[in-house]
């Protein structure tokens, strides 16, 4: 999964950015929501997991080690205490985990695989095993109707690679990522026709490198994290290259990024203007330097002496065309005004009674998917945006009967996806939603205290049931529209 993407801390001193004084311009006009008004016809609806929080078997078929393996084992990291080496056992239970995908009525399921069980020191010889679970996996859901959408990136970097060269740090974990691609996508582009290189930059770099709160725990100085950021970047443009190179004919390709979303506080045309600089500067790190080919001049003002190191011809594979960009989106991490000084937008503080989800981050704003998407199609001419992940935590206490009336989760889906439908109608190219999550799991460092899932896991004997959240969801899938 998946929090925020990056805090306002990390952010609040890019006021005196010089802003760039983008050509576009704002549409004033706010159409009202068209709740039950069906989707598009061809409209994919999906579901969504990562490897590492829900396979366990950690150690079986020559797997390698990953480092939230080495990180989940480090005491007072994370908040239970547990680890993910059981997990939710898919990797034994993927048929009958793919049954509840197919109960559900999607079509698509985009699920991560595990770089270090293809290649268990993240180079050299690949594991012979390694992708014997994915092909097992693919053949399961595509007899069962179901589309995979593959991750190949999702935070388990190999802790060889951490170890030998400091993970993100260099560019040799680029080179080898862009390895891994080449040799997933000749094996698998036969069946898999849509591949997401990798997830969440705005959350693992930050959270693992710069403020060691996720693995591998590190605090890197400014200009050794926006190098590590720069690496990202170069990774998933040569995964591209590799996928292109290697893969069937016909395969699309993109990255999964949690977009620094930024939300007029007031639809006003200059507030809506805001809005837009704001995204396209808080975004400059990864996002705006794959989608332009160069990172910002008010991006490289304000890193100055810290800004990353690059080369010409790395911005050309970093630039290289994407197939689709997914967004992940949960809650607006900015409301924005417009400001006369430089750069352009104020980003307002956060009100204590702010309301929010089970988890303090998943603050409530369910116009955060209407204008994310409609903000990123604009500044940067996107024509396919899958939101690749969206949900939320809830309480999930089982009542009397054993059910789990997760009515806050229905609220928040419910609107979510109002708003979405919202942002469709008016042209936004968003083709698919892959719900976060298909089922509860090893939730990174809150352990298993979260709960993400449309199913619930009983994490002792495994038994996975049904939540209310799955019958609205399925009502939702089968209907095509919300509600009536």
């Amino acid at each position: 999964m998946v929090p925020a993407s990056l805090s306002r801390r990390s952010f609040g001193k890019l006021a005196g950015v010089a802003a760039l004084g983008l050509t576009t311009h704002a549409d004033a006009a706010e159409s009202t929501a068209v709740g039950s008004a069906p989707f598009p016809k061809d409209f994919l609806w999906g579901t969504a997991t990562s490897s590492y929080q829900i396979e366990g078997a950690v150690a079986e078929d020559g797997r390698g080690r990953s480092i939230w393996d080495t990180f989940s084992h480090t005491p007072g990291k994370i908040e239970d205490g547990s680890t993910g080496d059981r997990a939710v056992e898919h990797f034994h239970r993927y048929k009958d985990d793919v049954a509840l995908i197919k109960a559900l009525g999607v079509k698509a399921y985009r699920f991560s695989i595990a770089w270090p069980r293809v290649f268990p020191d993240g180079v050299g010889q690949p594991n012979p095993k390694g992708l014997d679970f994915y092909n097992r996996l693919i053949d399961e859901l595509l007899a069962n109707g179901i589309e995979p959408y593959a991750t190949l990136y999702h935070w388990d970097l190999p802790q060889a690679l951490q170890d030998r060269v400091g993970g993100w740090q260099s560019s040799d974990t680029s080179k080898a990522l862009g390895d891994y691609a080449a040799y997933v996508a000749e094996r698998l582009t036969d069946r898999v026709k849509n591949i997401f290189t990798v997830n969440e930059v705005g959350r693992f770099v930050n959270f693992g490198y710069g403020w060691g709160i996720d693995a591998p725990g590190l605090k890197l100085p400014a200009a050794q994290l926006n190098q590590a950021r720069h690496h990202v970047a170069l990774a998933h443009g040569l995964a591209v290259q590799a996928v292109r190179a290697s893969g069937r004919a016909g395969t699309r390709v993109g990255a999964a990024e949690n977009i620094a979303a930024c939300v007029p506080a007031i639809a006003t045309p200059e507030n809506i203007r805001a809005a837009e600089i704001a995204t396209r500067e808080l975004n400059a790190g990864f996002l705006g330097v794959v989608l332009e080919g160069k990172y910002t001049d008010g991006f490289l003002a304000y890193a100055g002496a810290d800004a990353p190191k690059f080369t010409p011809e790395e911005l050309k594979i970093i630039a290289t065309p994407n197939d689709f960009v997914g967004l992940n989106i949960y809650a607006p991490q900015f409301y924005v005004t417009a400001s006369d000084k430089a750069p352009g937008f104020h980003v307002l503080p956060f009100p204590t009674s702010f309301p929010h989800m089970n988890s303090e981050w998943l603050r409530i704003g369910p116009e955060v998917i209407y204008w994310a998407p409609r903000i990123a199609a604009k500044i940067w001419n996107i024509e396919t945006i899958y939101i690749s992940e969206n949900g939320t935590s809830s309480e999930d206490k089982i009542a009397a009967d054993g059910q789990v009336y997760d009515l806050d989760r229905i609220m928040f889906l419910r609107n979510y996806l109002t708003q979405m439908q919202r942002a469709i109608a008016e042209g936004v190219p968003i083709r698919g939603y892959f719900l976060w999550s298909l089922m509860d799991n090893f939730e990174w460092i809150f352990g298993y205290g979260k709960r993400f899932g449309l199913y619930r896991v009983d994490f002792e004997t495994q038994a996975r049931v049904p939540k209310l959240s799955a019958a609205f969801y399925r009502d939702v899938v089968a209907r095509n529209a919300i509600g009536v």
